[in-house]
């Protein structure tokens, strides 16, 4: 079953350059940060070495939704006006979005009038479909870097879950509760994503993947080191762990089409010079990136006639255009789909731990069968004194509307 992606100009106003440019700094300032960047973290494909890294640290594991990473900006609005609190959705070309109607009232405010402001989460868009044809778009969180000028990012995963979930997502819901009418009028819904301990893994595999396959897609699992803050950029405590056969990467797409000579039908309608014939299949050369705005050629994509008829289709601009690929049985380089939601091809440093990646070949079974393991060292690590020092450990954040729900083990 295919998933529609949710269109984020369809969702939010984008700002224009000077304002966007604004609340870059204001975001930067609240990080404590200078770059003013795209501000998330982007996780390391799954690999060998990493079935030790999770028996040695505790790790949460969630499924990797198939839909559009953002993060959302709670800012603050004109005071004297009707907008004192405005909301972004910030993505990963980090261009802001104004998302209208959205309110995240204080706890304990039975008015529900106050509200957040400078905070920061990060999450995922998904546009959920449902067996009766209804569909419901929602913005799933998994972490909260700052929560009403707070910096959560020195602490542990499960506390910024934490706070987020008391101090935001409660209230939401309980303002809802009392106006269900308003529901309505809300660009989206807002929940927390399914965490589990990452020794649950064989019930993410049995339950939850199944589940959510069929309402929003699924391409994988996402482990989170706990004890880790969190990280901007690259954070090799952010593990993305594909099925071997669905492992990608994100490589700029630059076309070369065949060069005709003129013939005499061409020299008669007066072309004497060497064209391209735009009408043939092309060499698609893929390139990866070394720097910022420096590539290197790093391989062809291979690509049937019928396939490049599809990519026509879609009527819009192919050369350079940044093209997720997976490699076949035979090794070639195989569209899979358009990254127009990115700006840049994967670094090279990313290509090849992806290629690590699927030369690894760690699979569903490896995962499960290592589960026992990581339960029985989180278990130690635990009971052993020097971990006193570690915070009693907290459950995960159960699961949101999408119908799992469930006690985890002790």
């Amino acid at each position: 079953m295919s998933h529609s992606v949710p269109d984020l100009d369809a969702i939010g106003i984008k700002a224009e350059h000077h304002l966007a440019d604004n609340f870059r700094r204001e975001v930067a300032n609240l990080l404590g940060r200078n770059n003013t960047n795209f501000p998330g973290a982007q996780p390391v494909s799954f690999s060998a070495r990493h079935l030790e890294e999770l028996q040695q640290e505790d790790y949460y594991v969630c499924e990797k939704t198939d839909g559009i990473r953002c993060l959302m900006y709670f800012a603050r609005g004109d005071p004297d006006s009707e907008m004192p609190e405005i909301h972004y959705l910030i993505d990963r070309k980090n261009e802001y979005r104004y998302v209208p109607g959205l309110h995240f009232p204080m706890p304990d405010d039975e008015t529900f009038r106050s509200f957040h402001v400078d905070t920061l989460v990060d999450g995922e868009l998904v546009l959920d479909s449902y067996e009766d044809g209804t569909q419901q778009l929602k913005y799933l969180v998994f972490d909260c870097l700052v929560l009403d000028g707070q910096s959560l990012m020195h602490r542990t995963l499960d506390k910024r879950l934490a706070y987020f979930k008391v101090k935001v997502l409660e209230p939401y819901n309980a303002m809802y509760k009392k106006f269900p009418e308003e529901k309505q009028h809300r660009a989206f819904v807002i929940e927390d994503k399914l965490t589990q301990f990452s020794y649950g893994i064989e019930m993410m595999f049995r339950e939850i993947i199944p589940k959510v396959k069929r309402i929003h897609g699924n391409d994988g699992l996402i482990f989170t080191c706990r004890s880790t803050p969190y990280r901007i950029g690259t954070d090799e405590h952010i593990l993305k762990w594909k099925p071997p056969s669905e492992n990608t990467v994100d490589f700029r797409m630059r076309l070369e089409f065949p060069v005709l000579e003129p013939d005499s039908e061409d020299e008669a309608d007066g072309i004497t010079e060497s064209y391209q014939d735009y009408d043939a299949v092309p060499i698609c050369h893929l390139f990866v990136m070394l720097s910022s705005n420096e590539y290197r050629h790093w391989d062809k994509m291979y690509i049937t006639p019928s396939e490049w008829e599809d990519l026509k289709a879609m009527n819009i601009p192919l050369d350079d255009t940044i093209v997720e690929c997976y490699k076949d049985e035979q090794g070639r380089w195989r569209f899979h789909r358009l990254r127009d939601d990115k700006m840049d091809a994967n670094h090279i440093s990313t290509v090849e731990k992806v290629l690590e990646s699927i030369e690894d070949r760690v699979t569903e079974d490896d995962l499960i069968r290592l589960a026992p393991l990581i339960k029985t060292a989180w278990k130690k690590r635990q009971a052993t004194p020097t971990s006193e020092s570690r915070p009693p450990r907290p459950a995960p954040p159960t699961m949101n509307g999408n119908g799992v729900k469930r006690k985890f083990e002790e």
